[in-house]
């Protein structure tokens, strides 16, 4: 079994390194060694994204001129689990074994792939907990569940990237076929969400059925510790001047709440918390992509206000 745990990193050539870079911060990465030429933006469990100036001639190849990502890399449990990958892959396409241990290919659409021993570390801290009445699990006593003066929110772990593909069910074929994924959910007439046989996440890869022009990433997203985080933090991202997508809201597949965002690498940047996890046991369910299928709710976010600060808000919801 190819034990793949999820993404490890998510490599973008820019030619801003500095805006790109302070977006990044501003969403919550921790800049790690980063100058004019790049660095890494690190979550809570070391993994991350990964900047280059595109001038970089080391680089992978771009898989068109407006798609800034130019690999992805997937942490696996085990040596021999890169083994098994490394002797799959080189069945019928080239392999490169880096200094670093980790190797390169590419998948059946196109996208450059790398595999590595998992740098993912254990976060124990706790995720946000519901005062639910007549639940076991409470916060303690005097503990607030929002802290409006809390300091930066920092994202716990790389969680899943979105691609647009020419022909999905290759896409899928590969990644099922031949890195044991398996499929979860399926939106028909758009494309599969993907789980690794490694994580119990719903899903670390969706693919959607685009024209081959529009080839690249739709979004990418790291998982918060709940909707509060992602609420809080979006709430700060939008004042500093970021453009809202889609969002808040919360996923019917999958079930993790969201709020999306426009982003410098010519994609969108979520936000993501409280995932559904599945094992062998469940069962895929399949229907159409529409407004009533992609989300079970959607908020609407507005400036602050309070009664008796000016202007009701009541016309937004009559």
């Amino acid at each position: 079994m190819k034990t793949i745990i999820g993404l490890d990193e998510i490599l973008f050539a820019v030619d801003d390194v500095a805006a790109s870079a302070q977006f990044l911060t501003d969403y919550g990465l921790v800049p790690i060694d980063v100058t004019a030429q790049g660095g890494r933006f690190k979550a809570m469990d070391g993994t991350a994204i990964v900047l280059a100036h595109r001038d970089n001639s080391s680089l992978p190849p771009a898989i068109n001129d407006h798609c800034l990502m130019r690999k992805t890399v997937m942490g696996v449990a085990d040596q021999a689990s890169l083994d098994e990958i490394t002797g799959e892959l080189r069945k019928d396409r080239d392999v490169r074994v880096l200094s670093d241990g980790s190797i390169e290919s590419v998948d059946d659409s196109g996208f450059v792939i790398g595999f590595q021993l998992t740098v993912r570390q254990p976060v124990s801290e706790i995720g946000e907990v519901s005062n639910a009445p007549g639940s076991p699990i409470q916060r303690a006593l005097n503990h607030r569940g929002v802290d409006p003066e809390r300091g930066p929110i920092q994202p716990r772990t790389l969680s899943h990237i979105v691609y647009f593909v020419p022909d999905v069910e290759k896409a899928e074929r590969f990644y099922v076929d031949r890195l044991d994924f398996r499929c979860t959910d399926r939106f028909t007439g758009a494309g599969p969400f993907l789980q690794p046989a490694g994580s119990p996440d719903h899903h670390t890869h969706f693919m959607i059925g685009a024209p081959a022009h529009m080839q690249g990433v739709e979004h990418f997203t790291f998982h918060f510790a709940g909707p509060n985080e992602i609420i809080q933090n979006g709430t700060r991202f939008v004042e500093k001047g970021y453009q809202a997508f889609w969002g808040p809201g919360r996923h019917i597949f999958g079930s993790n709440w969201f709020w999306y965002f426009n982003s410098p690498f010519f994609c969108n940047i979520e936000m993501d918390a409280d995932m559904d996890l599945l094992d062998g046991a469940w069962q895929p369910r399949e229907c159409s992509m529409s407004e009533d299928t992609s989300q079970a709710f959607l908020l609407k976010y507005r400036e602050r206000w309070s009664p008796g600060a000016g202007t009701s808000p009541k016309g937004d919801y009559a």
